[in-house]
């Protein structure tokens, strides 16, 4: 079974887009070819061995957040300005260099938040509500393909970045169980998809 290499295709990136704090186009192109990189080696020596991609294996849940803290540990090593949180759990995901002490944060204002998600055009839960520069990677994985040999690496198809307030969620109904979570409205999620940054 030949596992491919995937690359990313610059010219589907936005010209126009403006990115913050610093961001470059190319710190993106770096942070997914990294992530592009690790699924092909990881995935040559699994199927190697007679075992199942990466892919195949990892739930949906655990495969967003994998992607995310991958994404984030390149884009921090890429970028000229943020790293990451070193607050377990804090917010935003990558910060200013320097803005916090020890560069840990429970809850910060200056950087940018994370998220993964298989869902077309950006629509992602979150755990509350708040100004934030938010960046949403959207990726396809292919799991229905047979023989499972033929099936296409992970890709990203979508990349938004942009800056969202408080009155741009709605909040989501809480299940028994659950844990009470927060969305884009309609208006949020176009604002967000205004600020583009690739799309596949």
């Amino acid at each position: 079974m030949a596992i491919i290499r995937n690359h990313l295709e610059v010219e589907k990136f936005n010209p126009k887009v403006t990115l913050p704090y610093e961001l470059r186009q190319q710190d993106f192109q770096m942070a997914m070819q990294d992530v592009y990189d690790f699924f092909f080696d990881v995935n040559s020596h699994l199927t190697g061995k007679g075992l199942q991609r990466l892919d195949d294996m990892l739930r949906p849940a655990i495969m967003s957040g994998v992607l995310s803290d991958m994404l984030t540990a390149s884009l921090a090593k890429h970028s000229r300005a943020l790293t990451e949180n070193k607050y377990f759990n804090g917010h935003p995901d990558l910060i200013v260099q320097g803005t916090y002490a020890g560069n840990s944060v429970k809850a910060g204002v200056d950087g940018v938040e994370i998220k993964t998600t298989r869902k077309a055009g950006g629509a992602v839960d979150t755990h509350g509500a708040r100004e934030q520069w938010m960046c949403v990677f959207v990726y396809e994985v292919d799991v229905e393909s047979e023989p499972a040999a033929n099936r296409r690496p992970m890709t990203f198809t979508e990349i938004y970045l942009g800056h969202v307030t408080v009155e741009d969620f709605r909040r989501n109904p809480r299940g028994e169980l659950g844990t009470r979570t927060a969305t884009l409205h309609k208006d949020g999620i176009q604002k967000l998809r205004a600020s583009w940054v690739y799309r596949f």
